[in-house]
Formats: C-alpha cells, sequence, structure tokens
C-alpha cells in the first residue's frame, strides 16, 4: 500500500514537473547553468522512479571524478546550439532517471534537417558549420576519455575496497554496485551520443552531397575519419590508452566515402 502511496505522489509530481520542465539550462561556454529544478528536484524524482523501475539507485556521493566525468559527458548529450537536434528535453529527462533510456530512438536525419533549414549566405558556410561542429568535438574528446578512464578506475579501486571486511560499512556491497551500474549506464550513453553524432554529421553530409555539392565537402569527410577513430575505441571500451591524443585504428586507415564515388561535375566558377 505505501508503495502505491509513494508511485501515486511521484506521478504527480512528475507530471507537474513535465509541464514546466525543459532542456537543463544551459549558462557560459556551453557549461550546465545551476538550477533547483534540473539539480535538486527532478534528480531526487528520478531517484524514486527508478527505483520502482527496479533499477539500482546508489547513496554515495559522487567523487570528484565522477563530478568531473558527468560534466565532461554532458556536452556530448546534448547541442543547445542547433535548436533542439538532439532532443534537449528528452536528455534532461534521461540525465535525471525521470524516464529511461530513450536516446535510442534518435533520429539522425534531425541535423541536417537543421542545417538545410537555416539560412546561410552560401552552401559552402553549411559545410563549414558542420566541420567546426565536429572539430569542437574531436577537440574535447581526448579530455573526456580520460576522465572516463579515471572513473573506471574509481569502481576498480572500490571493489578492492569493499573486499575488506574491515573496511566494508553494512550495504557497502550493494552501494558498490548501484554506484558502478550507475556509472557503466552513464558511460554507456555517451557512446551511443558519440555515436549518434557521428552517424548525425554523417548523414548530413551524405545529404548535402546531393542537394549542394561542393569542395568544401572534403574537409567534412576527412574530419569524419578522424571521429570515427573515437567512435570506435568508444564501441570497443577503450578509454585507457596510453596516449589519450594517438587514436590510431587497428584496422588500418579509414576509407574516404570519395573513394567509391562517381568523377566530380566540374564546379562552375
Amino acid at each position: 500500500m505505501h508503495s502505491r502511496r509513494f508511485g501515486a505522489a511521484l506521478a504527480a509530481v512528475v507530471i507537474a514537473v513535465g509541464l514546466s520542465a525543459c532542456a537543463r539550462p544551459v549558462g557560459d561556454f556551453g557549461r550546465a547553468k545551476p538550477s533547483v529544478l534540473h539539480d535538486e528536484i527532478m534528480p531526487q524524482i528520478g531517484d524514486g522512479l527508478a527505483s520502482s523501475r527496479g533499477e539500482p539507485v546508489s547513496d554515495f556521493n559522487l567523487t570528484d571524478e565522477e563530478r568531473e566525468m558527468h560534466n565532461r559527458v554532458w556536452r556530448f548529450l546534448v547541442a543547445p546550439h542547433t535548436r533542439d537536434w538532439f532532443y534537449d528535453t528528452a536528455v534532461e529527462l534521461q540525465r535525471t532517471r525521470i524516464s529511461g533510456a530513450t536516446d535510442t530512438r534518435f533520429s539522425a536525419d534531425r541535423y541536417y534537417h537543421y542545417l538545410r533549414t537555416t539560412q546561410y549566405v552560401s552552401a559552402a558556410v553549411r559545410y563549414r558549420t558542420v566541420a567546426n561542429d565536429i572539430t569542437l568535438d574531436i577537440a574535447t574528446l581526448p579530455t573526456t576519455f580520460q576522465s572516463i578512464c579515471a572513473v573506471i578506475e574509481i569502481d576498480r579501486q572500490r571493489a578492492i575496497a569493499v573486499a575488506n571486511v574491515s573496511l566494508a560499512a553494512p550495504g557497502a556491497p550493494a552501494e558498490v554496485a548501484a554506484r558502478k551500474w550507475e556509472n557503466d549506464q552513464r558511460i554507456a550513453w555517451f557512446t551511443r551520443a558519440l555515436e549518434y553524432r557521428y552517424r548525425s554529421y554523417s548523414t548530413a553530409l551524405d545529404r548535402l552531397l546531393v542537394e549542394t555539392p561542393n569542395p568544401e565537402a572534403r574537409t567534412v569527410d576527412a574530419l569524419l575519419s578522424q571521429m570515427e577513430l573515437f567512435v570506435r575505441r568508444a564501441q570497443a571500451g577503450d578509454f585507457c590508452a596510453v596516449n589519450p591524443g594517438g587514436f590510431v585504428s587497428k584496422d588500418g586507415g579509414i576509407p574516404s566515402r570519395y573513394e567509391t564515388m562517381i568523377p566530380e561535375p566540374a564546379i562552375r566558377k
């Protein structure tokens, strides 16, 4: 009976929040802006809902490494500068655990739609926008990988510590397992988000090549090849490379999509 009352109360609060909730507010340099609703109220509601869904919920405080990972990963979960092509409101409900994972249903066409419906002075500028977005992602990926690697190490240290009976408090093994589950879920979400960004950029390039062919496409294609190396490492769970900047593909170079394209039409000067 108590659980039903709790669930009903939570549902009522969630409906109220849902009517007013929006994407997480953004401050300077794209950082998350402090908000009582998004930083306290929604996470508390989300923990209760996650528990009711049978998901592990840890009561541990965040380590500095976990907080750093959350901040760096969040930048890849949203794209506030592009009119919600990244489903920013849905992302916030997922981040706070009010909803389960919904990112697996995101459409890779939305970024292209944003580009196509935005007025640019020329087609070349549209390609440069894509190149700039990819460049910004690539620039922050090494440090994001490092922050994930640091959290993986924290979880390893916890597992060792909790095995020591003299250190483990009652309920500690369950708390350690719950926090590792939460961290693993956040890392898996980042991996999916990174892949989604790559697919969105790639889809946009394919569409633009048909709609407005332009020599600037070669720059975008080269950047996508660089980004794909990071995608492969993330999918393999390889976040702890000795040299974080040296992402070398084990399978050799990634061929350009231009290698199999028909000859380029003459460009009118």
